[in-house]
């Protein structure tokens, strides 16, 4: 398969973390004859996530669907799947990472997202979590975009300061591309 023109299936895992869940799931991948194009996998409390992108041939991409609600549940993990196509890029003039980090305070996360949505900015990726620091629940966010062609980013820096100083955290932007 040298190409991602084929089929392609989303498929979402969840379940009690333990060792052998990805080469369990991989293996009937492969065994399917799909390609893994993409994946992330997370911890959230005492659960494993795993997000894949599959691509393969109609055939491929049917024995996934039939045969992965059988090995769910002998696994017992909990899966979902949706057909999929390849993502068309749009029209964006630069990527960037935001980092930022502050006393953990309810609704932050919200207003940054937000932000971002009414600026048309395409977030990528988004990881988040707390941690503890001096007796006290700190937040950490860091956050992959695309910018809008049409973006003033100097303006758009002035505003987010903005929205940095009333939410009290701390930030840095990096140009990834």
């Amino acid at each position: 398969m040298t190409t991602f023109t084929s089929h392609q299936l989303v498929l979402t895992a969840i379940g009690e973390d333990r060792s052998g869940i990805v080469g369990e799931l991989t293996q009937l991948v492969s065994e399917c004859n799909c390609n893994i194009i993409d994946s992330r996998i997370a911890i959230l409390g005492n659960e494993f996530t795993f997000i894949m992108l599959l691509a393969g041939d109609m055939a491929a991409i049917s024995r996934v669907e039939h045969t992965l609600p059988v090995k769910s549940m002998e696994l017992g993990l909990l899966t979902m799947m949706k057909r999929t196509s390849s993502h068309t890029e749009s029209d964006y003039s630069a990527g960037y990472t935001l980092e930022y980090t502050g006393i953990d305070t309810q609704g932050t996360l919200s207003r940054v997202t937000r932000f971002l949505a009414e600026q048309n900015i395409s977030i990528c990726s988004l990881k988040s979590d707390t941690f503890e620091e001096e007796k006290q629940l700190h937040m950490r966010c860091v956050l992959e975009f695309n910018t809008p062609s049409e973006l003033n980013f100097d303006q758009f820096k002035i505003k987010f300061e903005e929205l940095s100083s009333i939410s009290n955290v701390q930030y840095v932007f990096r140009r990834i591309r």
